[in-house]
């Protein structure tokens, strides 16, 4: 946003909201392409072959005793996050 804001002249003390200068621009929001690009990736992992690695590393399990507290949120559970944000239904396989 900082460099957005210097693109745009505008100050912080200016008080323009992000949102306002990302619509000059025509910029996304950081986290919306985020989302899109971990979507990607999921559809080219989707359609690798069965015996791949990559595809098999999205099923493997840790075995072993967990760390105390909060688990670490897996990378299906991310994914199945995006796939309700954008509700596109072309998420299969989860």
């Amino acid at each position: 946003m900082r460099m957005v804001r210097w693109v745009c002249d505008v100050k912080v003390k200016g008080r323009v909201p992000s949102k306002e200068l990302r619509g000059r621009l025509g910029i996304d929001d950081i986290i919306l392409v985020l989302h899109q690009n971990r979507l990607r990736w999921y559809g080219r992992v989707l359609r690798k072959e069965d015996t791949d690695w990559v595809k098999n590393c999205t099923e493997y399990e840790v075995e072993g005793s967990r760390p105390r507290g909060r688990p670490k949120r897996t990378w299906r559970e991310v994914v199945h996050k995006d796939c309700s944000i954008f509700e596109q239904g072309g998420c299969r396989g989860l």
